[in-house]
């Protein structure tokens, strides 16, 4: 007898027996089950920041010191490398700027068609 067979004959045999049942037994039994449905849990929809939220909280309990302190290195990598590509980037364009501001440049270089080439190459200088 497979389980699929035992519970079909199993829930026969629980309906027959509730047909048999005394009226005030069956009343009891029906009072508990409304008391343990209104009991239930009811399940609240959240937003999608706040299950993110949940989510990372049960994470957090759940962490290992390393793992946290992996996690926090990884984020000061990426904010350092990024601060030091932004440092860069402000260098080479004060260096132009500076260049165009002191009158270094000639003139015939402002109406020149390779002056984008010619800053590259005087900033890299």
């Amino acid at each position: 007898m497979n389980e699929l067979h035992f519970a079909y004959k199993a829930r026969q045999h629980l309906n027959r027996g509730l047909h048999e049942l005394p009226p005030a037994t069956h009343a009891r039994l029906e009072a508990a089950r409304q008391r343990a449905l209104a009991r239930q849990k009811v399940v609240a929809h959240q937003s999608v920041l706040a299950a993110a939220g949940g989510f990372l909280n049960d994470q957090w309990e759940n962490a290992r010191f390393k793992q946290v302190i992996a996690a926090l290195m990884l984020v000061v990598g990426v904010a350092s490398y990024t601060y030091w590509q932004a440092d860069q980037s402000i260098a080479e364009l004060e260096a132009i700027d500076s260049a165009l501001l002191a009158g270094d440049l000639p003139i015939a270089a402002l109406t020149d068609r390779g002056f984008d080439a010619w800053l590259k190459s005087s900033a890299s200088q």
